[in-house]
């Protein structure tokens, strides 16, 4: 694994990627702070931090893209699957550089609260966790870019699977409030989706009485479960939901409040893409 964190934290630091990738982290960091906490003397980083989320939208994928999919388009993918190291550690070693060079720009980051300190009192604590909430974001999306890679053979199209995932968690909000939480809603949508991750498993295992089965079975326990008792089924689908809202998780943080429920949850979000790609990988590896 280190000697993968090596050679691809030289890539990232000998290629204008890396170099790009934390000039536009900082512009965009670096405008917001500008605005409110300089032209308006806010003493807070909470609401520079969150505007400047944005920019994780576009510069995560970005930088991510190259990843996996670069590796497997150029076919030297061939030569770390076929080398001693485990797939688990190659996936680590290219993520850890990731993160690497996002903390590179956060360092710079952890200044803004020392500049303002120069001109007035501030609380450090809060001002640094909402610095924290923000690299804790940025590094579930780019875990999330990892895996989006290792779907991918082009860059492009590793880049735009991986915004679109983020676009659409960053949309979720927006969509739950769009459905409604009565107890039949939530019942309707289930069996949809249960029925939806049934066609996926098919594609998955090609058995579709193996698929079948597990799809007659889910239903079954959703309908008991709704006879029974349907009042659980309100506002359910708005719960699932919120486990995908990434943003949503960072307003404690915003706020000042360090939120170990939020840490867990993004550190939850990272070990789980990151072992989807691994699984994607090691799939690969044995085809």
């Amino acid at each position: 694994m280190k000697a993968i964190f090596k050679k691809e934290f030289r890539v990232y630091m000998t290629s204008m990627l890396g170099f790009v990738f934390i000039f536009f982290i900082l512009l965009v960091c670096g405008i917001y702070y500008t605005f409110y906490n300089i032209s308006y003397s806010y003493p807070e980083l909470g609401p520079a931090m969150s505007s400047a989320s944005i920019v994780l939208l576009i510069a995560a994928p970005i930088l991510s893209m190259s990843t996996l999919a670069e590796e497997r388009k150029k076919k030297t993918d061939q030569l770390l699957l076929t080398s001693p190291v485990r797939v688990k550690d190659i996936i680590l070693g290219k993520y850890f550089a990731l993160e690497s060079v996002f903390l590179i720009s956060m360092l710079v980051v952890c200044s803004y609260p020392l500049i303002l300190s120069r001109f007035g009192t501030i609380n450090f604590v809060s001002n640094y966790t909402a610095v924290a909430g923000f690299f804790l974001l940025g590094s579930a999306e780019l875990a999330i870019g990892v895996f989006a890679s290792s779907l991918a053979e082009n860059q492009i199209i590793a880049a735009v699977i991986c915004f679109a995932l983020l676009f659409v968690s960053n949309m979720v909000r927006n969509l739950s409030n769009l459905i409604s939480d009565t107890a039949s809603t939530s019942f309707f949508i289930l069996f949809l989706v249960i029925l939806i991750l049934a066609f996926w498993l098919y594609s998955m295992i090609r058995s579709a009485l193996a698929a079948g089965l597990a799809a007659l079975a889910a239903e079954a326990v959703l309908v008991v479960l709704y006879l029974v008792k349907s009042s659980i089924f309100e506002g359910a689908v708005q719960k699932i939901l919120d486990a995908f809202d990434l943003s949503s998780h960072t307003d404690n943080f915003i706020n000042g409040i360090f939120d170990v429920k939020g840490v867990i949850y993004f550190l939850s979000v990272i070990v789980i893409f990151l072992f989807l790609s691994v699984q994607k990988v090691e799939k690969r590896r044995w085809i």
